[in-house]
């Protein structure tokens, strides 16, 4: 196996002494792991950040096998990590892409929703910039595994494309959160669902 593409970070785990599994989306090739060896090094490690964009080479001498991943870094969003709700925030999206996908089946509507999502958290001077990307991202997740929510059921904020209030805003990510936890995360939902209930927890606080 050799696939070469560009790729958006989403999880890192420590493997190995010196080395770090990291998973990674791809417009056409879905959710893929791969071994980073150096993958602790400083010279490696703020590569893998989750939510940096870059071009990844998966090899792997049989399909079954952990492929080695070799990554060159496109886009850092490691300044965005400063700030706490845009942390929180890019700490969710990955977490729940990670979590909810299968490997290697393509999502191509996933990958350019989550890098536009990324997009809106980088560009927007505030979260109301970016919180209902997140749950209009979240929403798609949701209809991408087969439980799309029923038009009728959404709130306004989720249904129409105009510019809603914090409240309408909340409420949106009240209903995507519950459809998530129901639907998708109910095996990992108390470790995954933490990092979203402190991005809510923050959002709610700041617009108080």
């Amino acid at each position: 196996m050799h696939l070469r593409a560009e790729a958006l970070i989403l999880a890192i785990r420590h493997h190995g002494e010196h080395g770090a599994i990291a998973r990674a989306l791809t417009a056409e090739h879905g959710l893929q792991a791969g071994y980073v060896r150096g993958g602790r090094s400083s010279r490696i490690r703020p590569i893998l950040q989750p939510a940096n964009r870059v071009i990844g080479e998966w090899r792997a001498r049989t399909d079954d096998q952990l492929a080695s991943l070799s990554v060159e870094l496109v886009t850092s969003r490691a300044p965005l990590y400063a700030e706490p709700l845009p942390a929180l925030a890019l700490d969710w999206v990955t977490t729940l892409t990670a979590a909810a996908l299968p490997e290697a089946q393509p999502y191509p509507r996933l990958y350019a929703a989550l890098d536009g999502t990324i997009a809106a958290v980088e560009s927007a001077p505030a979260a109301r910039g970016w919180a209902l990307a997140l749950a209009r991202y979240e929403l798609l997740v949701l209809a991408e595994l087969g439980y799309g929510l029923e038009r009728e059921t959404l709130p306004p904020a989720l249904a129409s494309g105009v510019a809603p209030e914090w409240p309408e805003i909340l409420e949106a990510l009240g209903i995507t959160g519950e459809a998530l936890a129901a639907q998708i995360l109910v095996e990992r939902r108390a470790v995954t669902l933490d990092a979203r209930a402190r991005l809510v927890d923050r959002l709610k606080r700041a617009v108080a």
